[in-house]
């Protein structure tokens, strides 16, 4: 195929019912991301949606050349990140199957989104969509224990696991707390938010208080998701205090229901 053509995969042996089904993901010689990335990239959407199923095996090597329209030295670029990253195995003599992964992410309240991923061998990153300082409404104001016209900083980003959105966070800070935080760079894959609370601002989490729901997306969810609209999402609303209770930042979560599944832990 030429550039900028659509890949089109087939599972070797059984196929499942989404296996036949074009790529939504188009590798692009004019786009910035190196081309074994966007191969990656490619390969995990497929992973994460079920066109190419857990312990499934890939298509070859050759099948994948010709798919994608790139060389066979990206090729084994992108699929060596996967196997690295736990994704792809090899089976020698038989070829490389999709590997089984443990469903879910565990929900810790003072861990952030950042930590979670790293815990589980996943790559982080994320994509800006807004930070401002500005004077919300009293709904912001109050859970934060603020006055009424008190200045606070909103943080949006769609978060990403292996290149993949899985959710869209938007947290709210007390600006008097953080001055200069809608001023760093967030356009950057990882930084982290916690992590710049404890070592810029000296700023420690003590406690927090969640609270799990769901509804339906709204179309602009459901488009930077990647979900077919209608879909429904799992939210997330949290807020944080430090050690001397006062509150730290809200923050409000909408989780791709598949790509970011929630566990939690009892005893």
């Amino acid at each position: 195929m030429g550039d900028g053509a659509a890949a089109d995969l087939s599972v070797n042996g059984n196929h499942s019912a989404h296996a036949d089904a074009p790529l939504a993901t188009v590798v692009r010689h004019d786009d910035p991301r190196p081309l074994h990335q966007q191969v990656k990239e490619a390969l995990l959407r497929a992973i994460e949606d079920g066109r190419l199923p857990h312990n499934g095996k890939l298509p070859s090597e050759r099948k994948l050349v010709e798919s994608f329209g790139v060389s066979r030295i990206t090729v084994r670029h992108a699929i060596q990140d996967l196997i690295r990253q736990g994704m792809v195995k090899s089976q020698p003599g038989k070829g490389l199957y999709v590997t089984l992964r443990p469903r879910g992410y565990e929900l810790q309240v003072l861990e952030s989104f950042t930590a979670t991923a790293l815990s589980t061998n996943r790559q982080p990153g994320s994509m800006l969509v807004e930070v401002q300082a500005y004077r919300p409404a009293a709904d912001i104001t109050r859970p934060l224990f603020l006055p009424e016209g008190a200045e606070v900083v909103i943080l949006k980003r769609i978060r990403m696991i292996d290149g993949v959105p899985v959710a869209i966070q938007t947290d709210w800070l007390p600006a008097a707390q953080v001055p200069g935080l809608a001023d760093l760079d967030w356009t950057g894959a990882n930084r982290s938010l916690y992590a710049e609370l404890r070592d810029r601002y000296h700023i420690q989490p003590g406690r927090g208080h969640t609270t799990l729901s769901a509804r339906i997306a709204t179309l602009w969810e459901a488009e930077r998701l990647e979900l077919a609209n209608p879909a429904a999402v799992l939210t997330v609303d949290q807020i944080v205090f430090d050690r001397r209770n006062r509150p730290i930042n809200m923050t409000t979560l909408i989780h791709h229901p598949e790509r970011y599944p929630l566990t939690l832990t009892q005893s």
